[in-house]
């Protein structure tokens, strides 16, 4: 009989694309297995941590209501509905097991694309766009926008607007624009000029993150920014006596003396002022774009949601892998979420 030592002697012994094999095998038994069993009471511990509630209208006196197809059903005594610990949750009126969930997860974790998503979970690509957006969507939820405090670094990042998507079957959508065709040039040139500089057809995001990791990014306005947009955002979620560093936009001047905030702006062409800068944002507005760009373009109306799926992979980015997934799932379900397919015709950006 084997020993783990001639086990391990025998993987080291294999090339890269075997041991990856045996990687993605281990995942799967102990992830895909243990995990599996144990997903349904993990969802149940965190999304009812503060006591049993109606999913409907959080009322507590609830009583179990018998079982169908293997799942607890509750009744509530005040509205007089009935629910499951996964109602109004991603997950729910699915006919999927947990297993082909926690696969998707996976996916996303890895950033895979839908189709290969689809292909690699087993479901229709439809229904993985659609599964993705509902876990983000709950996701949005569970996170908030937050709260930054202390030496906080602020800047603002542009993403052009997006109608992307097939309009062609919608009653409820028209095009505000002649469609550019992906950039089309020649004779057809003229549908495609745009705006020079910062102009109505950008969409400005603002980010701000301090020294101990807390981080806000929020679709804010089209065009450039104005001092009542950081209002909005920042109304309540900056800690009393903190520093904003900044780059040289009037706007946050403007806030800043208008609520008594101290405000370090970094100079244009420099990088630092004392122990003062920007580098941090910056970066992340690096690793924002060259993480955005393998989705070939992200429509508006959906771009809140991967500002978020962005901002959970840098919260749970020291996190094993293996265990990402898991986590993933299990703060998708904590908060309801009563979104239906028929609401992602009609939906509108998400501005703060």
């Amino acid at each position: 009989m084997p020993t783990i030592e001639s086990i391990k002697k025998d993987i080291n012994s294999l090339g890269y694309a075997d041991k990856e094999e045996i990687l993605n095998y281990l995942e799967k038994v102990i992830t895909f297995g243990a995990v599996a069993k144990e997903i349904t009471k993990n969802i149940k511990e965190s999304r009812f941590s503060k006591g049993k509630t109606c999913p409907y209208c959080s009322h507590e006196e609830i009583s179990r209501y018998g079982r169908y197809n293997n799942k607890q059903r509750y009744l509530c005594k005040s509205c007089g509905k009935t629910f499951t610990d996964f109602t109004l949750s991603p997950k729910h009126n699915s006919r999927y097991d947990v297993d082909k969930w926690l696969k998707f997860a996976k996916c996303m974790i890895n950033g895979y694309s839908i189709r290969e998503t689809a292909a690699e979970v087993g479901i229709n690509p439809t229904t993985a766009f659609f599964w993705r957006h509902k876990i983000l969507d709950a996701l949005r939820a569970y996170i908030g926008v937050g709260s930054v405090g202390g030496v906080i670094e602020v800047d603002e990042l542009f993403f052009r607007e997006s109608f992307k998507g097939n309009h062609k079957k919608s009653k409820v959508f028209k095009m505000p624009r002649t469609s550019r065709k992906r950039g089309l040039k020649g004779k057809n040139s003229s549908t495609v000029k745009r705006k020079r500089g910062i102009s109505s057809e950008l969409i400005c995001v603002v980010c701000a993150k301090d020294r101990v990791g807390n981080i806000m990014t929020e679709l804010t306005c089209k065009g450039r920014m104005s001092y009542t947009h950081l209002e909005k955002l920042f109304n309540d979620r900056i800690e009393k006596e903190s520093i904003l560093c900044t780059d040289s936009l009037g706007s946050y001047k403007t806030y800043a003396n208008k609520h008594s905030v101290s405000l370090v702006q970094i100079k244009k062409d420099k990088f630092k002022e004392g122990i003062y800068h920007i580098q941090n944002i910056n970066a992340f507005h690096s690793n924002l774009r060259a993480w955005m760009q393998k989705f070939k373009g992200v429509s508006t109306k959906y771009l809140a949601n991967y500002l978020y799926w962005f901002k959970w992979l840098e919260f749970f980015k020291s996190e094993k892998r293996a265990l990402k997934s898991k986590q993933l799932l299990i703060h998708a379900h904590t908060s309801n979420c009563n979104i239906k397919i028929k609401d992602f015709q009609g939906r509108k950006p998400a501005y703060v």
